[in-house]
């Protein structure tokens, strides 16, 4: 019943964000638009989204090396069947799925088992530092490449410096609380241990161990060293994105500096936290949005490059994922099995 309640509010949330995305537009002059977008942008717009992903399973093997061997490929694998899961699945189910496809490949290969928890862990250091690397991007754009921005639009960029600061304070602080966590992993579980005088002794040895292995999961930040590289890897990564983002804007004609996409990729950030499948509504409100209010884009065309920028950088991991998924005999049930399972703390 839960599960049919939370259906229908993502649902609601998807029709309601797609309604005002397509407010006042003609979709006749949506679709000239997108049928005049210059191909040779486009196809740029597509290969960055594969550059992503490829830095991104860089970054993640290198974070997952604390817990043992893992491979490119592996982690490439299960970096596309998460975002695949994403796409297609509510409430952003890929970021369970990815961990759980990792240890299952783990199991059927040559390395010894993956962790599936502390792997789950290196995910939440990844948005950590993908927070980070947007909000410095952010502050850079607002701050050095476009000082006018406070007399085109000071609402918005009063706006802007409220969510970089709030952001920017959760994410320090969600860093410093890992970074107590992961300090001594064994002395956690101890800790939790104690439990067993509150909650019967099997349920708390259970929590006590999966709490060490997430902790086990962070090594990264136990090695300063680590941490910074991984967020070093970040920057080209992002920039990757905000290259397609750009290149799309160019296809559609849309008076946009490379600098700017550092904001539009802002306020991506934000309309990709509503748990709709694909981030459908929230990535295309927040691409019109910023768009038209930034950079006098008509309209018409700014709904036309939503679409087409939504696509592009979905389609890529969607279709790879679907690919590696189904080799290992996975179909959407079964992803939507291995995301309940991973939700409810279970290895696949």
């Amino acid at each position: 019943m839960r599960s049919h309640i939370r259906t229908i509010i993502v649902l609601a949330l998807a029709v309601g964000l797609i309604a005002w995305f397509l407010h006042n537009v003609d979709l006749r002059r949506v679709a000239a638009d997108i049928l005049r977008a210059r191909p040779e942008w486009l196809i740029l717009s597509l290969a960055t989204m594969y550059i992503n992903l490829a830095i991104r399973a860089l970054r993640w093997k290198y974070l997952l090396e604390p817990l043992g061997p893992t491979s490119f490929a592996s982690a490439f694998r299960a970096t596309a069947v998460g975002f695949a899961a994403s796409t297609v699945l509510p409430a952003r189910a890929g970021e369970l799925i990815r961990p759980y496809f990792l240890a299952r490949q783990s199991r059927h290969g040559q390395h010894e088992r993956m962790s599936a928890t502390g792997a789950f862990a290196t995910i939440i250091l990844e948005r950590l530092l993908d927070l980070v690397t947007v909000l410095v991007l952010l502050a850079l754009y607002v701050f050095v490449f476009d000082r006018d921005l406070a007399v085109t639009n000071p609402q918005a960029i009063v706006w802007l410096k409220w969510i970089g600061a709030i952001a920017a304070l959760g994410s320090l602080t969600a860093l410093v609380v890992l970074f107590v966590v992961a300090g001594d992993p064994g002395r956690l579980r101890r800790t939790l241990e104690r439990l067993e005088r509150v909650v019967p002794s099997t349920l708390a040895g259970l929590i006590a161990r999966v709490a060490e292995k997430f902790a086990r999961g962070l090594g990264a930040i136990r090695r300063p060293r680590r941490l910074l590289v991984a967020l070093m890897w970040s920057f080209p990564l992002w920039l990757a994105i905000a290259a397609g983002i750009w290149a799309v804007a160019v296809a559609f004609r849309i008076a946009m500096p490379f600098s700017g996409s550092f904001l539009i990729i802002a306020l991506l950030s934000i309309g990709v936290t509503i748990p709709t499948p694909g981030a459908v509504g929230g990535f295309h409100a927040a691409f019109r949005y910023g768009a038209t209010a930034f950079f006098g884009a008509p309209d018409d065309a700014a709904v036309g490059a939503a679409i087409v920028a939504h696509v592009l950088s979905q389609g890529p991991s969607l279709l790879l994922g679907l690919f590696f998924a189904a080799q290992e005999g996975l179909n959407l049930a079964g992803m939507q099995r291995l995301a309940r399972q991973a939700e409810q703390g279970h290895t696949a």
